[in-house]
């Protein structure tokens, strides 16, 4: 009769256990990273290669940001943000960004600061993320501001004749 009650016993504790043996399963960082994050990414790097060289001072009104300093001001919260998730003064390379004009430089420097962004998100888990109401709101940030700014220029975008990269890529899918 002992052996059964030491059996459960064991068993219970061996399942009571497990989870702390589990790795952690960070779903907030990977559902940001894989479903919010890359996307935005992607479609704002895609929309900085579309727009013409000659467009990016392009203003829809006169009191309007141009492309560039859209795309600038995406790389300046990117590297804010992303330095909060990491832990560190933003680099030197976001001291430099209100500066940039040409789309070289500015495409360029939005890349960066997104690679800078993906090392970051790399480096955190949930824990630690949600333990912070500063790191949480850095997390979120850094896709809710950029696909906002996304919004902004795809309206540029629009306006200049040229379909914005996310409305490209669904059609794109369509055909195939």
């Amino acid at each position: 009769m002992l052996y059964p009650i030491r059996m459960r016993s064991t068993v219970l504790l061996c399942l009571l256990a497990l989870p702390a043996l589990l790795p952690a399963q960070n779903t907030l960082k990977t559902t940001v990273t894989q479903r919010y994050f890359n996307g935005v990414r992607r479609n704002l790097e895609a929309a900085a290669e579309a727009m013409p060289a000659d467009k990016y001072d392009f203003k829809p009104t006169a009191g309007q940001m141009s492309f560039a300093e859209w795309l600038n001001h995406s790389t300046e919260r990117n590297y804010s943000d992303c330095a909060a998730l990491k832990g560190e003064a933003a680099p030197d390379a976001a001291r430099k960004v209100p500066a940039l004009k040409t789309k070289p430089e500015v495409t360029q420097a939005l890349k960066d600061s997104f690679a800078y962004c993906a090392a970051a998100l790399e480096g955190i888990d949930d824990a630690r993320v949600l333990a912070s109401p500063q790191l949480t709101y850095s997390l979120l940030h850094t896709v809710v501001h950029n696909n906002e700014i996304y919004g902004n220029i795809a309206v540029y975008l629009r306006v200049s004749g040229i379909v914005p990269p996310s409305t490209a890529s669904r059609m794109n899918q369509k055909k195939k």
